[in-house]
This record gives C-alpha cells, structure tokens and sequence, in this order.
C-alpha cells in the first residue's frame, strides 16, 4: 500500500462506500447469513455523508475504508468503521480511528465510545478501546467500549 489519505467524504463517494461497506460487512462469515436474511441493513445511508460526519481512507486515488461518527454529550460514537476486505490488516482501520480521535479531541470530545460485535473487539481492544459491558443489538449481543482521549 502506498500513502493514505484520510479525507471528509462527499456525496460523489456513496457509491464505493455502499460498495465496501457491503463487501466488508458480508465478509465476516459469523454475519453473512444474518445480513443476508436482512437486506435493508446492507444499505449504507447517506445521512451521515450530507452532514459531514464520514472520514473516507484513499489508497492510490480509491477508497478502501471509511468511519462515520455522531457527536453525543462530550464523546463520539464511532457508528461505522468498515475496510476493503482485501485491505484489511494494513492499518486502515487503526488510522480511521486515530483520524476520528483527533477530529473528536479538536472538537472537544474526551472520548470515543463504540459497539463491537464479537469478532471486532480484538480490533478495538488492540487499538486502545477498554470495555465497558454488553448492549442488546439486532443481532444478538454486542460489547461497549470505549477510548478516553488526551
């Protein structure tokens, strides 16, 4: 991989995102039949993107990850965190979540919170989220965490 380029995403980017976002999503085996018995979660909206809040990672002029975040009471909620499946282990994922923590620190937040599904939380662990407790998902249970910034 050459340098990534971490960027605000815009509307002319939903197209390789909803492309990723479904490719990634579908990847994991422990999820593929779950999200394929509901299509409707494989759709990637384009709320987040019209209001600013998705950072797309570009490798070579393509996107080949990307985060969403929501502001809440003095954190950021990481709501989406997907990579290109062919991508993954390259540390696309670690610089999304960095680039999340210094745009959420500048921002005033002093943390970042997410929901990881079990085969996520090593991830989320080995880039410093602790653990906070379980959440009732759609799809059965699903661990909290987060990371204090600064």
């Amino acid at each position: 991989m050459t340098t990534l380029l971490i960027r605000d995403a815009g509307p002319a980017d939903l197209p390789v995102l909803r492309d990723v976002f479904r490719r990634s999503s579908l990847s994991n085996e422990g999820d593929r039949a779950k999200l394929l018995a509901h299509p409707d979660i494989l759709e990637l909206s384009d709320v987040a993107v019209t209001e600013g809040r998705v950072l797309a990672a570009v490798s070579d002029g393509v996107i080949v990850g990307f985060a969403t975040w929501l502001p809440t009471a003095g954190a950021v909620e990481l709501d989406d965190l997907f990579v290109d499946p062919d991508r993954m282990r390259l540390g696309i994922g670690r610089a999304l979540v960095q680039e999340v923590a210094d745009r959420a620190g500048s921002r005033g937040a002093h943390r970042i919170e997410v929901t990881a599904n079990p085969h996520a939380r090593a991830f989320y662990a080995k880039v410093g989220f602790v653990a906070d407790g379980y959440v009732q998902t759609t799809f059965g249970p699903a661990i909290r965490m987060h990371f204090d910034l600064g």
